[in-house]
């Protein structure tokens, strides 16, 4: 499948260089991809149910983002919007008042498959360099299913917050709405989420505005709204759903790179339960899974006050030879 690049702008909020650019397919909906250029190993991010790679991996707080972070120890950085979010097209389907469970957007197949799109593109840059993956939340799920679908591709899997497979009952969000509305009220309580009540939130009020400022100014009509808001697809709700209720969409035994899972110690999303049952079902991972949970830091700790510790011992796996 031919792909077309189509280059948005140069930016250069001090070192590094941060590319950012439109990557275009027939058929596909149109991605926007952000590269720090290195001369290391290639790394992609794959953002969560939320919010874009603009507001996650490429977010600068202090003047640094994760993206910053890795290329500064030499990674050729990479990251990317799912269709509905940042600045990548907007599914057709968004644009409808209802449609079928099936069809609504954001689903783990079609995310799966515009992961694997954008490492294609990766490979030809880097000429047929394998990539690591460094996945959040929600996109754990679709960054699962690619890595599975294609070893061949993949150096490092790193699931952060990742979402696993339960056997609940747990309620299906959204009904047959093709989206959901996200405010800053919203945002706020899942920084929140999961921190002891003795603690303070892992994210500073100041930086939290900024951030969420920034987060409302993606979707040009969040201001249209009351209370001002982002429209998302609804498909990740879906997948949670459907994660927790016993139905997951990728066999974690088909994953075969070496794999980090890593969460904060308050982390709602990832329980101690859920870490278990991945590395117990990842079992064909050379040398098995290595699992870390970090102190002082939630579901979003690439965000929070702590974030170096989670920086420094994502980078650290990176940089390990074979197991």
């Amino acid at each position: 499948m031919l792909e077309l690049v189509a280059a948005l702008s140069l930016a250069a909020a001090g070192p590094p260089m941060e590319r950012i650019f439109f990557l275009h397919s027939r058929n596909e909906p149109t991605l926007s991809v952000h590269h720090e250029a290195g001369t290391g190993p290639a790394v992609l991010y794959v953002h969560g149910a939320t919010f874009p790679a603009a507001l996650s991996m490429n977010y600068r707080m202090a003047g640094s983002s994760w993206a910053d972070d890795l290329h500064h120890r030499g990674f050729d950085v990479w990251s990317f919007d799912f269709a509905g979010y940042g600045a990548s097209e907007r599914p057709a389907s968004m644009r409808l008042d209802q449609v079928a469970r099936k069809n609504v957007p954001g689903r783990v197949p079609d995310a799966a498959r515009q992961i694997e799109r954008v490492i294609r593109y990766i490979r030809r840059e880097t000429h047929g360099q394998r990539v690591s993956i460094i996945a959040h939340s929600w996109g754990t799920i679709p960054a699962g299913l690619a890595v599975s679908n294609h070893p061949a591709w993949i150096d490092k899997l790193i699931l952060f917050g990742p979402v696993a497979k339960r056997d609940g009952k747990q309620a299906v969000a959204g009904t047959n709405a093709p989206t959901a509305l996200i405010s800053a009220q919203d945002q706020w309580e899942s920084f929140q989420s999961g921190v002891p009540h003795d603690r303070p939130s892992p994210i500073s009020k100041s930086n939290f505005e900024q951030w969420v400022k920034t987060y409302l100014a993606t979707d040009a009509r969040s201001g249209t709204r009351s209370p001002p808001s982002v429209e998302v697809p609804a498909g990740p709700q879906i997948d949670f759903a459907e994660a927790w209720n016993g139905k997951f969409p990728y066999n974690p035994r088909r994953v075969r790179a070496p794999t980090l899972i890593v969460r904060g110690e308050w982390d709602a999303i990832t329980q101690d339960a859920d870490a278990a049952w991945l590395v117990h079902n990842m079992a064909n991972v050379p040398g098995g899974v290595r699992e870390l949970k970090l102190p002082h830091g939630a579901h979003r700790m690439h965000l929070e006050a702590n974030r170096q510790v989670l920086f420094d011992a994502v980078a650290g796996f990176l940089a390990e030879g074979p197991p």
